[in-house]
């Protein structure tokens, strides 16, 4: 708890139409002896030196800057106390519009209302520094040894990659030899410059380098039987031909790669009944074994008579079992055409998905195979290449180009209709190709593409001993695949301390497959460091702070567990829940989720935003003075969005306060009540997109506050609340532009709906 402290204001970056000195004064006289000193200076960047000796000669233990967002440098700003911000520029001058609506223009005299946004701001920003306080290091003594699971093209390249950072490397591969999938393959794509030939794989040096490294232990014919424990401080327990091995690890990459969709998706095609069908990977073995080698091959790259087939024939197969379960119960009949398909119906198409994922794979794959029959066969064969997309990742296109050149290999874009026999061959039907006519094809093989499935949709990889189980969870939202969120944090799995490369993480060509490698080798190291530190690693970098458990109060309900997106917490031998703090992300979901409210962070707890809601001056007269609006926003998207638009000038209501937090998973139904009780008209709950297409950096905290929201509205129904008056909205980080309206559409709704009935009390 900070009670010696310093405020500071920065006059650049404030701007014009606030009368500063008077927030100062006003500041200092509501908190006493809490604040030494305040000061306004001309511009806080060039202050540094200033604010550190005002920390040693007036012996300071917080420091609050009151400026621009807390996202603007705040790395500048490291001092040894405790530090805060205050957002008077992009959330308060920058985006102020007058009440009626009219655009803001800085004057001489400060507006009433904007002088009372930017003063309650600031005694919101004393409040939350009064209830925190500097965490104490969880640091732990990590062990600095990463284990790979997997040794393929990927995990190779991931042991010799974090040998070469001088860490030991334990590496876990369930076949009897290295090399995995790449040993079927003939030749690799492009793997460097100029990028324009397929090349040999050299895969035996990869493998003679790993075996000879002395940092470097290889388990084969080995799997995983558990991994208990935490980032740093994992113990594996190994599965091998002689009996179960430990070894203490820091981190883990998972890169377990991929197994071959089965083969019943692509029966429509022929696969499995007719000998000519194969797909890309059966092909390349039969070139690694130098079987005889046809003349004329179609490699098919479009699908759809495949998908269609199985659709029709799941589709009917669902009629038929409804029409035989409604006769024999003498119920209704089946469902109508048009109705929604059964799970199992929709199950089978989902795993096309596969496929379709795997298109740039396949894309590269069939263009390479096609040029080594060719040069297999002395230019006497003949490849005809057809798609319906063709996806060509990157720097490889220069390959695309140089093939569309080359001797014996033919592509046009086709909708290949039907695959048949034709005498001593297999005929494609082509329609709709880039020649302007329909023809018919006659080959001697037809190759299908691979639909490259991660083995974590099959099998369980890792065996975690968390509560939550041996598995990633919910891996069916992400269709198999370890990467808990691909586009803000690559090689980060659900699972703290184990990173995903390769195609267990999505279907990569070989040398993405390698730069994959290196970036879950980078994240592996990157997290011993910070277990070591006890700080966190993403998405709250260097976040020193995690959950406190008051243990006298809990009373094992297992909210805190069950909804920890990341499986941090476990439970004692009386039910109790078991903190792992280098497992946690800090994103405050457990104290959310606690109806005793027994969880809190030192540096952000229920008491300190509750404190924060509290500071606001609610006016009592709802027609003179407008609503007060509470947003919680949640600091990952909506707070950026809100940062974003002010700077853009896109202005909203100025009867709204803004509180971040860390997540709306971490949301907890308190500080509603608080804010009801305070007299707020309305809560806008503001956070991340949910659902399939989520943007959650903490995966489901949106989701979840979305499943509170109904606990929340019986509270509120009790309160004689209208529900209505809490809402949660959904925003990217790119919709600035459209998140002042959706604050304004909130406020008219409140409007509309009337004052608080606990307003004034």
């Amino acid at each position: 708890m900070a009670d010696k402290i310093g405020v500071y204001f920065d006059l650049a970056n404030i701007g014009g139409g606030v009368d500063v000195q008077n927030l100062a004064d006003e500041a200092a006289k509501k908190w006493g002896d809490l604040i030494c000193l305040t000061k306004l200076l001309p511009n806080l960047a060039e202050s540094v030196d200033e604010i550190s000796r005002d920390i040693a000669e007036q012996g300071l233990d917080g420091v609050l800057l009151c400026g621009s967002s807390p996202r603007v440098d705040p790395e500048r700003y490291r001092f040894p106390v405790m530090v805060d911000f205050v957002n008077l520029r992009e959330q308060c001058v920058l985006s102020y519009k007058n009440p009626d609506g009219s655009a803001f223009i800085p004057g001489d005299q400060a507006p009433a209302a904007l002088q009372g946004l930017a003063l309650d701001y600031v005694q919101m920003g004393v409040a939350k520094m009064q209830k925190g306080s500097l965490p104490d290091s969880a640091a732990i003594t990590a062990t600095p040894r990463i284990l790979v699971i997997g040794g393929g093209w990927t995990g190779l390249t991931a042991a010799l990659e974090a040998s070469s950072m001088d860490y030991d490397v334990v590496l876990v591969e369930k076949d009897r030899e290295l090399g995995g999938a790449v040993r079927t393959m003939p030749e690799a794509s492009p793997l460097g410059p100029l990028w324009e030939d397929k090349c040999p794989t050299n895969l035996q040096d990869k493998i003679d380098a790993v075996q000879k490294n002395s940092r470097i232990t290889v388990y084969l014919e080995s799997q995983m039987a558990k991994l208990e424990g935490q980032p740093g401080e994992y113990i594996a327990h190994i599965a091998t031909k002689s009996g179960e091995k430990e070894e203490k690890i820091g981190t883990v990459i998972l890169a377990t790669g991929w197994v071959p969709l089965d083969q019943k998706y692509l029966a429509p095609m022929g696969l499995g009944s007719n000998p000519k069908v194969v797909t890309a990977a059966e092909f390349g073995k039969m070139l690694v074994k130098g079987e005889a080698l046809p003349k004329r091959v179609a490699f098919v790259l479009d699908t759809t008579i495949a998908k269609d087939a199985i659709a029709k024939q799941a589709e009917e197969e669902a009629k038929a079992k409804e029409a035989a379960e409604a006769e024999q119960a003498s119920a209704e009949a089946p469902a109508a055409e048009g109705e929604e398909a059964p799970a199992y119906v929709k199950a089978d198409l989902e795993s096309f998905k596969h496929l379709e994922y795997s298109n740039a794979v396949n894309s590269v794959g069939m263009l390479r195979l096609a040029n080594t029959l060719c040069e297999k066969t002395g230019d006497a064969s003949q490849s005809y290449i057809l798609y319906k997309n063709m996806t060509v990742p990157g720097i490889l296109e220069r390959f695309y180009k140089k093939m569309q050149d080359r001797l014996g290999v033919m592509m046009t874009k086709a909708d290949v209709t039907a695959i048949k026999d034709g005498g001593n061959g297999v005929v494609v039907e082509c329609k709709n190709t880039l020649l302007g006519h329909d023809f018919d094809l006659e080959v001697d093989l037809v190759v299908l593409p691979t639909g490259l499935v991660p083995t974590t949709a099959k099998e369980v990889t890792v065996q975690f001993a968390y509560r939550q189980g041996p598995e990633f969870p919910d891996l069916e939202l992400f269709d198999g695949y370890a990467d808990s969120n691909y586009i803000c944090f690559p090689y980060e799995t659900r699972r703290t301390g184990v990173y995903a490369a390769g195609c267990v993480r999505q279907p990569l060509t070989l040398d993405a497959c390698e730069v994959d490698a290196r970036g879950a080798v980078l994240k592996a190291v990157q997290c011993l460091e910070a277990a070591g530190r006890g700080v966190a690693v993403h998405p709250r970098a260097l976040d020193n702070s995690y959950p406190i458990f008051n243990f006298v109060r809990c009373t094992q309900c297992k909210r805190c567990t069950e909804e920890c997106p990341f499986g941090a917490l476990d439970d004692d031998e009386k039910g109790t829940p078991k903190p792992n703090p280098a497992r946690c992300r800090r994103c405050g979901t457990c104290f959310g989720a606690c109806p005793e409210r027994v969880i809190s962070f030192a540096n952000y707890n229920i008491d300190q935003i509750g404190s924060m809601i509290r500071q606001v001056q609610v006016p009592a007269d709802f027609k003179k003075d407008g609503p007060r609006v509470l947003i919680l926003a949640c600091e990952n998207d909506a707070y950026p969005a809100l940062d974003m638009a002010g700077m853009r000038r896109r202005s909203w209501s100025p009867y709204c306060r803004v509180i971040p937090v860390r997540c709306l998973g971490s949301v907890n139904a308190i500080w509603i009540s608080d804010a009801m009780s305070k007299g707020f008209d309305g809560v806008m709950l503001l956070g991340c997109k949910y659902g399939d297409d989520y943007q959650c950096h903490f995966i489901k905290g949106s989701e979840i506050c979305n499943r509170r929201m109904q606990n929340i509205a019986e509270t509120l129904n009790r309160l004689g609340v209208q529900p209505e008056r809490v809402e949660q909205l959904e925003v990217a980080i790119d919709e600035y532009d459209k998140v002042p309206d959706m604050i304004d559409g909130f406020v008219r709704r409140i409007v509309a709906l009337g004052p608080n009935p606990f307003k004034g009390m």
